[in-house]
């Protein structure tokens, strides 16, 4: 059995917007399901608001989103998450670093550091904090 963990962010009324801009970066397939769509019961003003939605490439980035509905409660929060980007190469990291960019706020610069070749931290314009590197073997001694 496969078992694989997969990034669900929670957004209120920016989930479409975010997914949009996550494929622009990887591009990757996206899927997005409305409250209409499924038929939900909501308040008019969320009819078009994503219920279920993703972003999957063939490199393996795949992130899931939707956005809250009003009557339950939301925060965007600080730090209650990061996703890990790791990549094998400078170029790759590079280039999705780049692009993630893109209205971000950099917290540590794309750069080499004692445990990878390249390291950085950001947030991007919708909250979400990122950990960008290129992995390499983990050596114990």
């Amino acid at each position: 059995m496969t078992v694989s963990t997969v990034a669900h962010l929670n957004f209120r009324g920016d989930a479409r917007a975010a997914l949009e801009f996550y494929r622009s970066v990887f591009d990757g397939e996206l899927v997005v399901v409305t409250n209409g769509d499924m038929g939900v019961p909501v308040d008019p003003s969320e009819i078009d608001q994503v219920k279920w939605g993703q972003v999957a490439d063939a490199d393996g980035v795949h992130v899931m989103a939707y956005d809250v509905p009003a009557e339950q409660p939301w925060s965007r929060g600080q730090d209650s998450f990061f996703l890990s980007l790791r990549g094998e190469t400078a170029d790759e990291v590079t280039a999705l670093w780049k692009g993630l960019c893109e209205g971000a706020t950099v917290r540590v610069p794309l750069e080499p550091a004692q445990w990878a070749p390249l390291y950085g931290m950001l947030t991007d314009r919708f909250g979400i904090t990122w950990v960008v590197d290129v992995a390499v073997p983990y050596d114990a001694s």
